[in-house]
C-alpha cells in the first residue's frame, strides 16, 4: 500500500478506535506512530519523532498559556466571581419574561472573559444559577439547555483555550484571534437570550416571573463584579496595549484571581491545592492529545494526504464557499460524536491548507493600497501634492499602484504578495471562529454534547430529553448566526482592519 493510501485509511481507522470509545490522545498516538512505522518500514522514524515532538511541543512556550487560563478559570471559582455576576445580571433582567433565564446567559458570558473553558463554565454557573431557576418556577429541561448553551460562551469569548490550540495549529496571532471572537461572542449571548424571549412565550408554563428590583439593588450589584472588570480589562487590554503577551497575561490573569479569592477569604491552602491538582490533571489530558495529533500530523506530513486532499479540491474548481460550507457541516455532525479539542486537533492539520488555498476575497488589492496612502496621509508624510493626485485617481478609477508609484510617495509599498498573505491571515483567523462556533455547537449537540451530561449531572431530575427537546432551540440561533457570519464576513474581521 502506497504512502498516500495510507493517509487516506488512517482517518476511518482512527474514528473506529475513537467510535470504541478509546482516548483520543491515545487514538491519535497510535495511529500516527502505527503509520509511521508502516509507512517507512521502521519503528526508527515514528520513536525518534516521539523523542523530539515530546520536548519540543512541551517546551513550547505559546503552550504554557492553557494551564494558566485553566487556573485563572479555578481561582475565579473560589473567588465568588460567578454568583456576583449573576446577581448582578439577575438584578438587571430578572423581572421579564424568561429574565432569570436572560440572566444565566449574561452570567455565563461575564464568567468566559476570565475562564476560558466551556465545561467550567456550565458546571460553574449551573451551582449558581441552577437554583434560582427552579425556585422561579423555571421548567427542568428549559432550565438545563438554557445554562447547557450558556456555558458554550466560555470558548468563544476571550481568552479561550480552543483558540490558542487553533492559533497554535494555525501559525496565527493569539491576540488577533481574540480580538475577531468578541463580536460573534456578543451575538451569541444575544442570540440566545432572542430564543429565551421566544421560548417563553410560547411556552408560558415554561417560566415564573420574579419580582422588579429596585434600582438601589441594582446599582450595588452591579458594583460587586469589579473584580471581573478589573482581571478582564487588565488581562486582555494589557495584551492589546502591549504591556505583556498572551501568555504572560494568562500568568497576570491567573496570579490576580487567586490574590481576589485569597483577599476574599475563600481560598484555603486545601481549595489551593486542589485547583493546582485539577488543574495540572486537566492540562496533562491536554498536553496528551496535542501529543497525540503531533504525530498523528507528522504521519499525514509524510503520506502527503493533506496536501493532495487540497490540489484535489482547488483542480475540482469548487467555489470556496461550497467547501467552506461542506467543511462547516462535517464538524457540525461530528460534534455529535466528539468533543471540541479532539476535533480541532484531528481535522485543522487535514482542513486548513484546503482552506489556505481558497481566495474568499476578503478584502481586495486596491483597499490595501488605499489604506496605506489614507495612513500616510494620517502619519503627516511629505507626498507631492500633483502625484498624490493622481494616486488618488488611480485607485479610484480601480486601477491599482505599482511599487515605484508608492516609492515616490515616500510609502511603503503594497504588492500583490503582501495582499495574498494578509487574505490569508484573514481567512484563518475568520475561519478559526466559524470553527470555533460549530465546534460550541457540538458541545450542545446530543447524543454526545458535553455541556448536556455535565448540566444534568447536576439535576438529575430533570429527563434529559426534556434537555434535548429544549436545546434545540439554542442550536438552531447557532445555526442561524454561523450563517450570518459566513455571509458578512466583515462582522468577524472588521476589529482586525
Amino acid at each position: 500500500m502506497s504512502a498516500l493510501a495510507l493517509g487516506f485509511w488512517s482517518f476511518p481507522v482512527l474514528l473506529a478506535l475513537i467510535f470504541l470509545r478509546a482516548p483520543i490522545g491515545a487514538a491519535m498516538f497510535t495511529v500516527g506512530l502505527g503509520g509511521l512505522w508502516l509507512a517507512t518500514g521502521s519503528p526508527t522514524m515514528g520513536l525518534n519523532l516521539l523523542k523530539a515532538e515530546s520536548y519540543s511541543t512541551f517546551s513550547s512556550y505559546s503552550l504554557s498559556i492553557i494551564p494558566m487560563f485553566l487556573l485563572m478559570g479555578q481561582f475565579a471559582t473560589l473567588s465568588g466571581m460567578s454568583s456576583a455576576l449573576f446577581k448582578a445580571a439577575e438584578g438587571w433582567l430578572g423581572h421579564r419574561k424568561g429574565g432569570v433565564a436572560m440572566a444565566s446567559v449574561g452570567a455565563c458570558a461575564g464568567f468566559g472573559a476570565i475562564c476560558g473553558s466551556s465545561l467550567a463554565t456550565a458546571a460553574t454557573m449551573s451551582r449558581v444559577a441552577l437554583p434560582e431557576l427552579r425556585r422561579y418556577g423555571y421548567s427542568g429541561g428549559f432550565s438545563t439547555a438554557t445554562l447547557a448553551a450558556g456555558g458554550t460562551l466560555g470558548i468563544l469569548i476571550p481568552p479561550s483555550v480552543i483558540l490558542v490550540i487553533y492559533a497554535i495549529l494555525t501559525e496565527q496571532n493569539i491576540a488577533s484571534l481574540f480580538l475577531a471572537a468578541f463580536v460573534p461572542g456578543i451575538l451569541a449571548a444575544i442570540g440566545y437570550m432572542i430564543v429565551i424571549a421566544i421560548y417563553v412565550r410560547l411556552n408560558p408554563d415554561s417560566a415564573g416571573l420574579r419580582d422588579r428590583v429596585p434600582y438601589s439593588e441594582r446599582f450595588k450589584a452591579l458594583a460587586e463584579i469589579w473584580p471581573v472588570i478589573l482581571v478582564f480589562g487588565l488581562v486582555v487590554g494589557g495584551i492589546y496595549a502591549g504591556w505583556f503577551t498572551p501568555t504572560e497575561g494568562a500568568a497576570v490573569g491567573a496570579a490576580g484571581t487567586g490574590l481576589l479569592a485569597l483577599l476574599k477569604g475563600n481560598m484555603t491552602w486545601a481549595l489551593f491545592k486542589e485547583s493546582v491538582i485539577t488543574t495540572a490533571i486537566s492540562s496533562a489530558m491536554i498536553f496528551f492529545i496535542v501529543l497525540g495529533a503531533k504525530l498523528y500530523n507528522s504521519f499525514l506530513a509524510l503520506t502527503q494526504m493533506p496536501q493532495e486532499l487540497s490540489m484535489w479540491v482547488v483542480g475540482q474548481e469548487f467555489a470556496p464557499l461550497t467547501v467552506l460550507i461542506l467543511i462547516l457541516v462535517f464538524y457540525l455532525i461530528m460534534g455529535c460524536l466528539m468533543d471540541s479539542l479532539s476535533m480541532i486537533l484531528l481535522t485543522i492539520p487535514i482542513f486548513w491548507p484546503v482552506m489556505a488555498q481558497m481566495d474568499f476575497g476578503l478584502i481586495s488589492l486596491l483597499d490595501m493600497q488605499a489604506a496605506r496612502l489614507a495612513e500616510g496621509i494620517a502619519d503627516g508624510i511629505a507626498m507631492a501634492p500633483d502625484l498624490l493626485a493622481q494616486a488618488q485617481a488611480k485607485l479610484a478609477e480601480g486601477v491599482a499602484l505599482t511599487r515605484d508609484e508608492f516609492r515616490a510617495l515616500g510609502l511603503r509599498p503594497v504588492t500583490e504578495a503582501m495582499h495574498a498573505d494578509f487574505n490569508q491571515t484573514l481567512t484563518a483567523i475568520w475561519f478559526g471562529i466559524l470553527v470555533l462556533i460549530v465546534v460550541e455547537v457540538g458541545l450542545i449537540t446530543p447524543p454526545v454534547g458535553m455541556n448536556l451530561f455535565i448540566i444534568n449531572a447536576m439535576d438529575k431530575s430533570t429527563p434529559m430529553t426534556a434537555t434535548y427537546r429544549a436545546v434545540l432551540w439554542f442550536v438552531t440561533s447557532d445555526v442561524i448566526r454561523v450563517a450570518v457570519l459566513v455571509a458578512f464576513p466583515s462582522i468577524t474581521l472588521f476589529l482586525l482592519r
